[in-house]
């Protein structure tokens, strides 16, 4: 049975940055927590950031790969470089991803270390970009299944396509 590493504030712990989870009430997370198959991680919280903390974003619109490659960095709100927590927290997550053989993540959208399609500028304004946070981009460049959580329904499919089944229904 696959298992699927699920972002920890999306199965509802309060890990956020602001103490909070983003509680994710989907079917299919539902049933996949029943069968046994969620493994949830925090990369930021794994990276050694408290919580809450403050806000953090990866800075002039770079994208996590480049912060992996020491180009960019992931700055908080009250300027502090924080990069080196969100690396070692993606380091630990494709380590922990590795150790259960983990092929499908859904992760937090929007967030700088689990953003999968969309991240915020840098700037602190909510400006939304396209772009991968920083475990994103260490995952999917490691050949993880990355999706979102509007992508649920998605990695249900590839799912069963890995497991050689079909969805119910």
């Amino acid at each position: 049975m696959e298992s699927v590493l699920v972002s920890a504030c999306l199965m509802g712990q309060a890990v956020r940055f602001d103490g909070a989870g983003r509680f994710c009430d989907h079917a299919v997370l539902r049933r996949w927590r029943d069968e046994g198959r969620i493994v949830e991680a925090c990369p930021e919280v794994a990276g050694g950031l408290p919580v809450p903390r403050p806000r953090a974003e990866i800075a002039a619109a770079a994208g996590g790969l480049k912060v992996l490659l020491g180009t960019a960095k992931v700055i908080n709100c009250e300027g502090q470089d924080v990069s080196e927590y969100f690396v070692q927290g993606a380091r630990k997550t494709l380590k922990l991803v590795q150790e259960k053989g983990i092929r499908i993540a859904i992760l937090k959208e929007n967030s700088p270390s689990c953003g999968t399609g969309n991240i915020y500028d840098g700037t602190f304004s909510g400006t939304r970009i396209a772009g991968l946070g920083v475990t994103a981009a260490l995952l999917r460049d490691s050949g993880v299944h990355v999706f979102g959580e509007s992508g649920i329904f998605e990695a249900e499919r590839l799912l069963r396509k890995l497991e050689g089944g079909f969805l119910p229904g």
